[in-house]
């Protein structure tokens, strides 16, 4: 087990430092953010002493080699927009987006894994066949049309929810249906798959053969077994929310890592976008760390190397 923990962790930080090289070499591909940070009348020595003072006059390589010596010490650099240190700015916004990010996740398992269950039971009858419309219908729409589509019917048109913003619980509800349409129907279609795959299993044939109901046969037999490609999926989602919340919250002018990411993206501000990407990617990392433990604790015949 000591030996696991230490492989997957190595992989983990050689993924990390990939993401950290990626993030700041096609960051600075974008442009020069101190040509949005000064007016057209600045001139050249004011664009120089601009750049010095954010250690962009320095080449490239070397940029790098400061940067990770400061990430190594914990210093993940200052915001060129906000002047301030980049991960506290990142920290504050990240309750706003946990808020959306874990009912989202809780509302897709809790519904998606029953109702996978239900259609596979169901095949080929009416209701499987409108859950894999639905579903399919789901994965195929962006989530920025999916929130535009809920604000202009319940929002605008029914007046039954506010639209934008975050100040009281009816603003959580636009925001986080949009955030679960996907996920959810995700998990309800792998949940089907992996039901149907399991019932032609002879073991589930010899607990038919013994007269038990459906209900204990999927309870007690298959959903064991089910939950290993679902919590596959649902670790993927993980990554899948929170990427996805970037356009969730600028629809819904939402205050989390999401649409501080675009804004930052926008202005070009270097020092946040490369802390939200690291804090990201730390998040799936650690998730899929979890997803392989729990893999071992639900079947031990799986050895995770």
């Amino acid at each position: 087990m000591n030996k696991l923990i230490l492989v997957r962790l190595i992989r983990t930080l050689l993924t990390l430092f990939g993401v950290i090289t990626l993030t700041f070499f096609l960051g600075r591909i974008t442009g020069d953010p101190v040509a949005m940070m000064l007016p057209q009348t600045a001139t050249m020595e004011d664009y120089e002493r601009m750049r010095a003072a954010l250690g962009l006059d320095q080449p490239l390589p070397m940029q790098f080699v400061t940067y990770m010596g400061d990430v190594l010490r914990g210093d993940l650099g200052t915001s060129i927009v906000y002047g301030r240190d980049a991960v506290k700015i990142v920290l504050e916004r990240v309750p706003a987006t946990l808020e959306l990010g874990i009912p989202a996740l809780l509302l897709s398992v809790i519904a998606g894994i029953p109702l996978g269950i239900l259609t596979a039971i169901q095949r080929d009858r009416w209701f499987d066949r409108l859950m894999m419309t639905i579903t399919l219908a789901a994965q195929s729409l962006p989530s920025f049309f999916i929130g535009i589509l809920l604000i202009l019917f319940f929002g605008v048109n029914l007046g039954w929810t506010p639209i934008f913003g975050r100040d009281t619980p009816s603003h959580y509800i636009l925001p986080t249906i949009t955030l679960t349409i996907y996920p959810l129907a995700f998990i309800i279609r792998i949940t089907r798959s992996s039901i149907l795959e399991i019932l032609n299993e002879n073991y589930i044939r010899t607990a038919h053969a013994k007269g038990l109901p459906m209900s204990s046969v999927i309870v007690t037999h298959a959903l064991r077994n089910v939950l290993i490609p679902v919590i596959t999926v649902v670790g993927l989602q993980v990554a899948a929310i929170l990427s996805g919340s970037a356009i969730v919250e600028t629809v819904f002018a939402w205050p989390g890592i999401g649409q501080l990411a675009v804004q930052s993206i926008g202005g070009r501000d270097f020092p946040v976008i490369q802390t939200i990407v690291l804090i990201t990617a730390a998040a799936f990392g650690i998730t899929n760390l979890l997803i392989d433990f729990l893999y071992v604790a639900i079947d031990p015949r799986i050895q995770v190397v």
